[in-house]
Order: structure tokens, then sequence, then C-alpha cells
């Protein structure tokens, strides 16, 4: 049955600074996601230097109840708009009332118009109500995770504890820690990123991640002779785990130490005592979809509203169509 509210019974503001109570708000809820804390908006305005606006709704007695995170980007070769959140798998509005998530978007809305932005996208994990464009052409691949990494690699099977044994043929080193190891992740990473021929995000901007969320981050590098061969990001929050960044030498790949390093990831995840993994988001049926369903991972439907001041073509996911420099930039 939908959720009855009296007219009014909510005050909604946008803010340029977050207020005192906003990330116990977030710590509150334990299904939100770690990008709903206040710090991400602000590293992305301090590294990027993108407007962060916080908006925020209230209820009679002054009590927060809603919240809604937005960065406005604006630069030449990107064009005017804003997102909830860039840069990160999630994002949209945080309630425990539904019609409340839809007058914050729609707050956010009247302020991507005042702003003069082309376009305004929510990067939600529910469908939300309003008139907006829905983008379905994502989804998030979850792995439930049981208590002993050991029965995780039973239940993994033969095949693909033989494809990360590979790997021990090179005598692979694997090491686990936060900004001491940034060099190393980043030089796997910005590698990588540039034989793909696309953007790659500034060290300072996982130097800034570090920094903000030490207790929540972990880098994870496998060596070969050495040499820093594949590397993964980690984010820790609430129980759950999530690898938003990873890289690996395309030499390197075919000696397993792709492999390698996602089993040493979902080690670390269970020693932390995660109860999920997320693999981060694909296309279904993309290469990248395969190789996370091959590690148990199961699809989580995505659910991408967008406004756009003039709709143009698109796919009938919803999905615009977007340069590769797009896709990495925002």
């Amino acid at each position: 049955m939908p959720e009855k509210v009296a007219p009014g019974a909510w005050s909604v503001s946008v803010r340029s600074e977050p207020s005192a109570d906003w990330d116990a708000f977030v710590r509150a809820r334990p299904s939100a996601s770690v990008y709903m804390l206040s710090g991400w908006a602000e590293l992305v305005r301090t590294v990027f230097g993108h407007a962060a606006f916080f908006i925020e709704a209230r209820d009679a007695a002054g009590a927060l109840a809603g919240i809604l995170p937005v960065i406005r980007q604006r630069r030449f070769l990107l064009g005017n708009f804003a997102t909830s959140l860039p840069f990160f798998n999630y994002g949209g509005a945080l309630t425990d009332h539904a019609p409340l998530a839809t007058r914050l978007m729609e707050q956010a809305r009247v302020l991507a118009e005042e702003l003069g932005c082309s376009y305004l996208e929510f990067r939600d994990t529910q469908p939300r109500e309003g008139d907006w464009t829905v983008r379905t052409d994502k989804v998030g691949m979850v792995l439930e995770l049981p208590p002993t990494f050991d029965e995780l690699a039973r239940r993994l099977g033969s095949k693909l504890r033989s494809q990360v044994r590979r790997a021990e043929r090179e005598a692979p080193q694997v090491r686990v820690g936060g900004a001491a190891l940034l060099d190393d992740f980043y030089d796997v990473f910005a590698h990588n990123m540039r034989d793909l021929g696309t953007p790659v995000y500034p060290r300072r901007f996982f130097a800034a991640i570090l920094e903000r969320f030490p207790d929540h981050c972990r880098l994870v590098v496998v060596y070969r002779a050495g040499t820093p061969a594949a590397a993964g990001f980690v984010v820790l929050y609430n129980g759950r785990a999530e690898i938003p960044w990873a890289a690996c030498r395309a030499e390197a790949k075919p000696l397993g130490f792709n492999m390698r390093l996602y089993w040493e990831v979902l080690d670390l995840a269970v020693r932390e005592g995660c109860t999920s993994f997320d693999f981060g988001r694909s296309t279904v049926d993309a290469g990248t979809y395969r190789f996370k369903k091959q590690w148990g991972a199961q699809p989580v439907q995505l659910y991408w509203h967008r406004w756009q001041r003039r709709p143009d073509r698109q796919a009938a996911d919803g999905a615009p169509q977007r340069s590769r420099f797009m896709q990495y930039a925002t």
C-alpha cells in the first residue's frame, strides 16, 4: 500500500555544506551505501573542483528525514550536468519514506534546471516514482560470502582454483595495506587505463580517499618479480566489501595474476568479517559480467533515473550514447 504522508510534513533545503547530523543519519541505516557519507562528495569537490550540493529534508521537529548528495560537473569537454554520485557506483536519495525520496529528487531537478545542466542522473538501486527516464542496462554483481574462506574456496570449485594456482609458477608476492601501497596500485591502474585508451583518474583522487577514509579502504597488490602486476582498491563498510577499481597488466593476465588478485581480495573480505562482496557494475553478458559470474556473483538490477533538459534519442533501456571519455570522467 502506498505510504500516506501529510502534505508539508517535511521541509527541504539545498546546502553547500552538509549539516552536522548528515553522517549520523547515514550510519543509522545499515543498508546505506558508504558513498552517502558526506566526505565522498566533499573529496570530489576538493580533488576535481566540481560543485557539491547537499539536499536535506527535515520533519516538523527538525530531525533529518532524508538526504541526497549531488555533484555538478561543468567542463569544456564534458559539458554541464549533475550526478548523484559521479565516480562511484551508488548514489540517489536516502530516506525511510518513499514519497520523500521523490520530493528530494524533484528538488534536485529544480537545482539542475537553475544551474543550466543538460541532464541530472541518480544512481539508484531501486525504482523510484516520477517521470524519470530509467536506465536498466547495468547490474551490480554481488557475491554472498560464507563465514570462512575455506568454505568459499570449496564453493568456487576446482576449475577456478586451478586458474588461481596458475600464478604460483611466477612466485607472486601479495601485499595488503593502505596509503603506503598507493604508488604501486596507481602504477598498475594508470598503465592499464592508458592501454585501454581511457582517461586516468589522478593519483590525488585515490590519495584523498585513503586520507579521508583510512578505516574503510584497503589496497591489495600482487607482485611479479618485485614489480606490481595486479592491484585492487577495496572499500569496506557495514559488512560489505566492494572493489570499485582494479587492474592487471596485460602481460600478467595470461599468467593468472588477475585471478590471483580477486582470490586475495575475497580472502581479505572474509577476514574482515564481510558477508557480501560487490564486484561492481557490468552490462549483462559483457566480458566483465562473465568474469564476475564465474566467481559466483549474482546480478542485482540497478536503476539510474535521469532527467534531461532536451531529451534526445536513447536506447530502449534508457541509456544515452556516451563516449568512453564520458564514461570514465563521471
